[in-house]
């Protein structure tokens, strides 16, 4: 992203008619519905698109070491390539000394500045005050998972200059609730339930104290549940819990996503989850969690010894929205909805305006091929 755009012309991504859209000082200025124009050169224009949960892009790991300024200078270019504009790099289950350390100096390196950093809204802190279970602690290493500490946090959201936005535990501990409360009066967006083995009272509990969201709903559990009761049910249940899902094809059965929708409607919103191997070309690689692991020409990653077995996610946020489009779960424009203005709207962003005078010009321009969508360019702030 370099050169600066003042106008944009294309296909509204919900009526599919055409507009123009000014801009000028990273804002939409202005919206004009256009009555002559070639429809068939234009492409789709929607909202850009936002990740709440990513570990890492096209080689470059978040967890492994602080990154330095060319290293989120790649991966922010990569992004925009499949088109993101706004994301939070997420910190998983570590021991306090590294969490420390990769928060500091990633805050450092991105309040410094470089000239795709404001597509960085914050951290998500994923863990440490996960389940120790197996099955629910998922590959998060558990000798550093802990009950939730407040003093402990604090020292965390120091480091990180007060970035950490989002935070993901497990209500089974009991310092949750506090935290959670705590939480949610210092300065995080949205605390969500995941890596969890918690009980119903637990998670009303969870809820009632201000937690708002379940992290990746459906993975992070335990290989075989109970038919009835079980916290996924729980959850589910919950009218007041949004619901954030890996729409891979791989990590969710096309039927459970299916139910998914029918129950949270307009709060569920698509993670990508992507781990370091995302973005790269299929292959054989070993990575510092899985191993020897493979991915697949469908972009499914998983050990090498064991295809049933995933290793973390390997597509982007887009690819979630083509399997929701394809797969008959959402239209075009509520798959879309799903990767920007719903996100935007539970982490309370202006970028929940979407297409409208005074949003932030963060678009993504699109076009179909063979029933998929494939970005041509993407849109931050006004600069291409």
């Amino acid at each position: 992203m370099s050169s600066t755009y003042t106008k944009v012309k294309g296909l509204h991504y919900q009526t599919n008619k055409p507009i123009e859209i000014i801009m000028e000082a990273g804002k939409i200025k202005r919206m004009y519905h256009l009555l002559d124009s070639n429809d068939e050169d234009l492409p789709i224009v929607a909202p850009g698109l936002i990740d709440l949960q990513i570990n890492g892009f096209k080689g470059i790991d978040f967890n492994h070491e602080p990154l330095n300024k060319e290293q989120w200078l790649t991966v922010t270019n990569e992004l925009a390539k499949v088109g993101v504009t706004t994301f939070y790099p997420t910190m998983i289950t570590n021991s306090q000394d590294q969490l420390a350390s990769l928060f500091e100096e990633n805050k450092k390196t991105i309040t410094e500045g470089f000239s795709n950093n404001d597509m960085i809204a914050g951290f998500h802190l994923e863990g440490p005050y996960i389940s120790r279970e197996e099955g629910p602690r998922g590959a998060h290493p558990k000798e550093h998972v802990r009950s939730p500490n407040w003093k402990e946090f604090t020292d965390l959201q120091e480091k990180a200059g007060g970035l950490i936005k989002l935070v993901t535990l497990s209500p089974e501990w009991e310092a949750s609730n506090d935290f959670i409360q705590r939480a949610n009066e210092h300065g995080v967006k949205v605390v969500a339930l995941g890596h969890l083995n918690a009980t119903e009272k637990q998670i009303d509990d969870a809820v009632r104290a201000g937690a708002v969201a379940s992290t990746h709903l459906g993975n992070g559990a335990h290989v075989s549940l109970p038919r009835h009761p079980n916290y996924l049910w729980d959850q589910l249940a919950k009218e007041e819990l949004w619901a954030t899902v890996i729409a891979d094809g791989h990590h969710l059965p096309t039927n459970v996503l299916k139910v998914m929708n029918l129950v949270k409607k307009e709060k569920m919103v698509l993670v990508s989850d992507a781990v370091s191997l995302a973005g790269m070309q299929p292959g054989h690689y070993h990575t510092a969690v899985g191993g020897k692991v493979t991915l697949t020409d469908e972009y499914k990653l998983h050990l090498r010894g064991n295809p049933q077995i995933l290793a973390g996610s390997a597509q982007s946020l887009l690819m979630g929205v083509n399997h929701l489009i394809v797969s008959g779960i959402s239209t075009r424009s509520e798959a879309l909805d799903k990767a920007s203005i719903l996100p935007a709207k539970l982490m309370n962003l202006p970028q929940q305006l979407g297409l409208s005078e005074n949003a932030p010009a963060d678009l993504v321009l699109l076009r179909e091929e063979n029933g998929e969508l494939e970005v041509v360019e993407t849109v931050k702030s006004g600069r291409v």
